[in-house]
Parts: C-alpha cells; structure tokens; sequence
C-alpha cells in the first residue's frame, strides 16, 4: 500500500519516531513505512535531537517517559528551534498525569491503548496534510458566486 503523495511522485513526509521501546518502534515504523512514509527512529530525546541536526523532517512522534531526554524535553527543545514542527506525544500516562497539548507543547497527545494505531495514523496524515483554508474574498465581501446565487 502507498500513500498519495508517493503515487503522485511526491518525496513522501518524513517523520521522526521517538520511543525508546524498539519492539513498539519497530512495529509502528514498519505501518508507518507501509504507508509510503520515509521514517527515521530514535530511541531517546537526546538521539532525536541528533537525528534533527542531520535531517529535515515534517513530523515528530514521541514517546513521554524516555531516558535521559524524555519526551516533554524533547518538545520543549523542538519548539525552541522550529515552532512550526507538528509534534505528537504517544504515551500510556496521558489520562493519568493529565498530558494534554496546552501542558506538553505537543500538538496532539494520544494514549498508548488498542485503539492507538489507527488514531495515530489518522493524526498523522491530518498533522501531514491539513485541510487548505479558503480563499477570502476582497473586504469581506461574499464571493461572486455566492453573491450571484442570493440575487437569483
């Protein structure tokens, strides 16, 4: 299976996967890769940030608690060089420390449960591709199509 972007000869997203669980990271890299992703892995914040000093990439998804940089650092770190970066926080305490994005700095915060993959790929490709805003018309006024179709 490949994404719309590979089909359509795009380079595909990057994304940085952070999680110091490998099996976890294996697993998740590999549905992630399936999906036409090109994605690069670190076991900790402190690899992460040495994977983003050598490499441009579109989305970070990070586990919370990691050694010896956990995930909240890492984010910290990441919106203090690029605030722009789409950040998720995967991890099994959000309900119970109350991780929400206003308290983390991450855009999305997910808990880790049977539920977890498809709500993270979902996220991803929302965080990868938001939808395009539309155009404003001149002075606030309404488009000529909609301005047309009232007065007929």
């Amino acid at each position: 299976m490949h994404s719309a972007s590979t089909r359509r000869g795009v380079d595909p997203a990057r994304i940085l996967l952070v999680n110091d669980n490998a099996d976890g990271n294996s697993a998740r890299q590999s549905v992630l890769e399936e999906l036409g992703y090109q994605v690069f892995s670190a076991r900790c914040g402190h690899e992460a940030l040495q994977v983003l000093e050598k490499n441009s990439v579109d989305l970070i998804i990070t586990d919370y608690r990691m050694s010896p940089v956990n995930g909240l650092e890492l984010i910290a770190k990441v919106r203090q060089a690029s605030h722009a970066l789409p950040v998720v926080l995967l991890t099994g305490f959000a309900e119970s420390l109350g991780l929400t994005p206003e308290n983390t700095g991450a855009d999305v915060v997910i808990q880790k449960s049977s539920r977890e993959l498809p709500t993270l790929l979902r996220t991803a490709e929302k965080l990868l591709h938001p939808p395009k805003k539309p155009a404003r018309s001149c002075g606030g006024q309404k488009s000529l199509t909609r301005a047309h179709s009232a007065g007929s």
